[in-house]
């Protein structure tokens, strides 16, 4: 198994580029992260090339967070703005040779308007050989979110017909919301494009909680995931003493 850090969540008292040579001293195998905009994409650059490490995903900006925004691509009346962040998240995925951009909805919007964004997102990025992804939100974490399970995702994939649209599966929203992990993993695995994991309920580490990923991981590997697993999980202390987790993977698998 392969694991991609969360830039997003773990080591965020460091700056980016310092973050990424964390992950790797960590022993993770790639990174990942939400929005790197505040940082030059040299400096981003520099520390890839230096660790080795691939950049799988970034997301597009979420709006204005004092505002209780989470995305922009689902709000009527903001079209422009949500294109914009599409275009933006493109521009700085294609400087740092990220893999994929994750679209993010917004609350309490429309699908139409999501899928609208989602049509333009897949054109801009089919030139430059990028995946969009999609994820679903649980209602408990982000009330109101427009994409709120993988069913819903699924038929918005299916219906847009989009070669490079796919599923940001998230192993902890699904088993906050809709039961068994792997059953739901199996209905959707031809349209994931990427999978992460956290603790349940708490989000915690993931060897914290009710879902044992010591037997879920392995079981979504032998499902068909041949690629990194993402730890987007918020660490109860400091990032490198919660990273028991991985070594025990590790040697579980060995």
């Amino acid at each position: 198994m392969r694991f991609s850090a969360n830039l997003g969540f773990l080591w965020t008292e460091l700056p980016l580029p310092t973050r990424i040579l964390a992950a790797h001293a960590a022993g993770f195998d790639a990174v990942e992260c939400h929005f790197p905009y505040d940082t030059p994409t040299a400096e981003v650059v520099q520390a890839l090339t230096q660790t080795g490490l691939p950049m799988l995903a970034l997301n597009t900006r979420p709006g204005n967070p004092h505002k209780g925004e989470f995305g922009l691509s689902a709000l009527p009346g903001r079209k422009h703005e949500a294109r914009a962040a599409i275009d933006e998240a493109l521009a700085y995925a294609v400087a740092i040779s990220a893999r994929a951009v994750h679209v993010m909805a917004g609350r309490d919007g429309d699908e139409g308007c999501f899928r609208d964004a989602l049509r333009y997102a897949c054109a801009q990025a089919d030139a430059e050989g990028l995946t969009i992804l999609i994820e679903p939100l649980n209602a408990f974490d982000v009330p109101g979110y427009v994409l709120q399970n993988t069913a819903q995702a699924a038929e918005i994939i299916q219906d847009l017909n989009l070669p490079n649209l796919k599923m940001m599966f998230d192993c902890y929203h699904v088993a906050r919301t809709e039961g068994d992990v792997l059953a739901q993993f199996n209905k959707v695995l031809p349209m994931v494009g990427h999978v992460q994991f956290a603790g349940v309920p708490n989000r915690a580490e993931p060897d914290q909680g009710t879902v044992d990923f010591g037997t879920l991981l392995p079981a979504l590997s032998a499902a068909g995931w041949d690629r990194p697993f993402g730890a987007e999980y918020r660490p109860s202390g400091l990032t490198d003493a919660s990273l028991r987790w991985m070594t025990a993977l590790h040697q579980r698998r060995s």
